[in-house]
């Protein structure tokens, strides 16, 4: 698209947004943030309403910052209410003058019994069936749920529960949302890159619940506030330290150990939280597995929060990870180590400014991932990829609507060696600017029915023909119990990671920046309803549909080699989500059943040798048809038991028939004295199917209170009946590498409230 079109749409925009920022003059606003009187934490979720003589002029709810805006108030005496469930009602009288904006900051006390059910209608609400328009919203309360061979929760291993996310098992740390490969989600801590969290033991990602504040997925159809990835979304915000004491845990089990501390650095205002974690697989669980665990992982975070005043506030996160191990079994080439370090830095500054009605965010950050394979002192292959990101986002409330607008630049590097695995591709370094602004209004057209329409204007300063305009849109209807949700919009992607998917042992993922002028793209259109029925069960349904273009993948070849070429790909991704909740005060249940189709097409002049034809049409080894999820939790007496039962159909891998072997006839050559190269005979590509994979994980926890501390006990089995899933089958050796066997665990946690 022209840049001067570019210019034009943002032009529009800008002034779109200056005209409804000056009708909004007229009322006055109220702000601030809301948080808990123990810890001084943010309370997401506050229902915050202003009155007049017991009428509602206006109702809000508190983001994951804790921050509210009543915008579009009459001039006069209001009264402002804040309730939440477990928290006593806050109310304060205001006398508010027109063009006023009041900041008005709240403390929320514990109350002594709990308070009568708040019916809440946020797109941003935790639980298994409360899918709104593509968003999954989790809450650390969400992963304990899962049982996991470690007393706290993690949401790699909750991500696995949500049908359309495919995984390689219990190993391997990559995930496939709706279709889309591991290198096209975006996954964020709070605002920082962090392009591989998830560790090579697949219940393990850097995000254990004890950090967690909440995380936002977006499986599609997220809006334009994200850009430069074309399959998922995964927000992580990390909470804040403890502002009024100092606190801690410890926790130890066969598969990893950890330490967390926080506390304040200043009394009310400057806090801090660390974590660290580190495996102890290779030490203690490899000695009661009957299998080889050639896995060490550990990961540490830290987080420093500032209230600098009544509205500003700042934040620093920091996070490193590192992780080493081997996959399969069945050669020299698979037995190589694989190796990968995540860095990240970022700097988050929060601000309600006293003088214009917005809530303004400045992101600064730097983010590094170092990957190789091979020998600790000759790599046969590395990537790295690390950058800068800087973006401004801000909200505006005019009226009953919320207008978001910002602007991003970001300045990747990557830097790749390959060994000549892919063959027709020269890698080195590359350095890309990219610049963008984006608005997305949410309008509230009816008291039912919402609108949000987004557009981002982005482009690559330096390189012709590269602005690019990508639409968006959300539509939601609620009312009462019921809400429907429709989204759709085009994403592109401008870095791509390359893995060669005929070996599913192989999980290293080489980084680089795609030609401009045919960046990945993806078309998503999504609609979903969700209703609850009762107080204590929530229904969910979805359906979604994708369209790929420029995707990058392996060239389908018939020799055994660990080199082969890059071609281009289009594809689709069609399927079903099916979802149901039940939350009753001592039980728990969760029942999901995902319905997935995905096809790609490649041209490829080779293949029509083989088969006739040019146009290789295949459904990848991340296609898994169906997919089934049962969780189970309550509680007996004092012990928490929890139960998950999960099906997955096969996936897609190609058949050999057999082998031969081939010379190259160029005049007479002794075929006695002449090696040949060998061949695979296969079938059409990825038309056979592995086996079903199913398991059966259970826990069982029991908590101590003593004086000043608790422990933790939690005991349970990972595999309980022993099912012996297919990791990874060589077709050359007909050899096979299995998931986890059955796996007794105990853990213990000490925590200081």
């Amino acid at each position: 698209m022209p840049k001067a079109v570019c210019r034009r749409i943002l032009l529009g925009l800008v002034l779109g947004l200056a005209a409804a920022t000056g009708a909004a003059a007229q009322t006055a606003t109220v702000r601030g943030f809301v948080t808990a009187a123990a810890d001084r934490e943010p309370l997401p979720g506050v229902n915050v309403v202003a009155l007049r003589e017991g009428v509602l002029l206006r109702g809000a709810i508190t983001d994951g910052d804790g921050v509210y805006v009543l915008g579009g108030l009459p001039a006069g005496r209001v009264v402002v209410r804040a309730s939440f469930v477990g928290f006593a009602t806050q109310t304060d009288t205001l006398d508010l003058r027109a063009g006023e904006i009041r900041i008005l900051n709240l403390t929320l006390a514990g109350a002594e019994a709990e308070l009568g059910e708040i019916v809440v209608e946020d797109e941003g609400e935790g639980g298994a069936a409360r899918l709104s328009g593509g968003l999954q919203s989790i809450r650390p309360k969400d992963l304990e749920l899962v049982p996991v061979p470690d007393v706290s929760g993690d949401l790699a291993a909750y991500l696995t529960t949500l049908p359309g996310v495919v995984t390689l098992g219990d190993r391997g740390g990559q995930f496939f949302v709706r279709g889309g490969e591991p290198s096209h989600n975006l996954v964020l801590l709070d605002g920082m890159y962090v392009h591989q969290p998830f560790h090579l033991l697949g219940f393990y990602s850097a995000f254990p619940a004890d950090i967690i504040q909440r995380a936002d997925v977006y499986l599609g159809g997220f809006g334009a506030p994200y850009s430069g990835r074309i399959a998922s979304v995964i927000d992580v915000y990390a909470r804040n330290g403890n502002k009024r004491r100092f606190a801690g845990a410890a926790s130890a089990a066969p598969f990893v150990s950890t330490v967390r501390v926080e506390g304040p650095l200043m009394a009310e205002r400057v806090s801090f939280l660390a974590s660290v974690r580190q495996s102890v697989i290779e030490d203690v669980a490899a000695r009661y597995v009957a299998q080889d665990l050639p896995f060490r992982f550990d990961d540490a975070f830290g987080k420093v929060h500032a209230v600098l005043n009544a509205n500003h506030q700042l934040s620093v996160t920091a996070l490193r990870t590192h992780d080493r191990g081997r996959l399969g079994a069945a050669s020299a080439e698979r037995l190589d180590e694989i190796r990968w370090t995540n860095e990240a830095v970022g700097l988050r500054y929060l601000v309600l400014p006293r003088r214009v009605p917005f809530v303004a965010e400045i992101l600064l950050s730097w983010s590094r991932l170092y990957a190789e394979v091979g020998p600790d002192d000759a790599p046969v292959r590395w990537t790295e990829f690390d950058g800068l990101n800087y973006a401004v986002n801000m909200t505006d409330f005019i009226g009953g609507n919320e207008w978001k607008w910002g602007l991003f630049w970001r300045v990747p590097e990557i830097t790749t060696l390959l060994g000549g695995l892919f063959q027709n591709v020269e890698f080195g370094t590359s350095r890309r600017h990219k610049a963008g602004v984006y608005l997305e209004p949410d309008l509230r057209l009816t008291e039912t029915l919402r609108l949000r329409v987004g557009v981002i204007a982005q482009l690559f300063p330096g390189q012709e023909n590269t602005a690019f305009v990508e639409p968006r849109a959300r539509l939601l209807w609620q009312r009462g119990r019921h809400e429907a949700t429709a989204a759709a919009g085009l994403h592109h992607q401008e870095v791509f990671g390359l893995n060669d998917r005929r070996d599913a042992t192989n999980v290293f993922t080489a980084w680089r920046s795609a030609p401009t002028d045919r960046l990945a793209r993806a078309v998503h259109v999504l609609a979903g309803y969700r209703t609850a029925p009762t107080g204590w069960l929530d229904l969910a349904a979805e359906v979604y549909y994708k369209r790929l273009s420029d995707l990058y993948v392996a060239e389908w070849t018939a020799f055994p080699r660990f080199t082969t070429r890059l071609q281009r790909a289009s594809g689709r991704v069609a399927g079903l989500d099916l979802r149901a909740e039940v939350r009753r005060a001592r039980f728990y249940a969760a029942l999901t059943y995902g319905l997935s189709s995905v096809r790609y097409e490649a041209q490829q002049e080779a293949i029509a040798l083989w088969y006739g034809t040019e146009t290789l049409a295949f459904h990848p080894p991340h296609d898994r048809r169906h997919q089934l999820d049962l969780r189970v939790a309550g509680a007996v007496r004092e012990v928490e038991l929890s139960l998950r039962w999960n099906l997955g159909s096969g996936r897609p891998f190609s058949r050999l028939f057999g082998f031969d072997g081939f010379v190259l006839m160029n005049g007479a050559v002794d075929l006695f004295d002449t090696a040949d190269e060998q061949r695979v005979i296969y079938e059409r590509p990825f038309q056979a199917r592995l086996p079903a994979y199913h398991r059966l994980d259970v826990s069982a926890e029991r908590r101590f209170a003593f004086d000043g501390f608790s422990l933790t006990v939690q005991g349970g089995v990972i595999n309980v009946y022993d099912r012996r899933n297919l990791f990874a089958l060589d077709l050359f050796t007909l050899r096979r590498s299995d998931q986890l066997p059955v796996l007794p665990t105990l853990g213990l946690k000490v925590e200081v409230p």
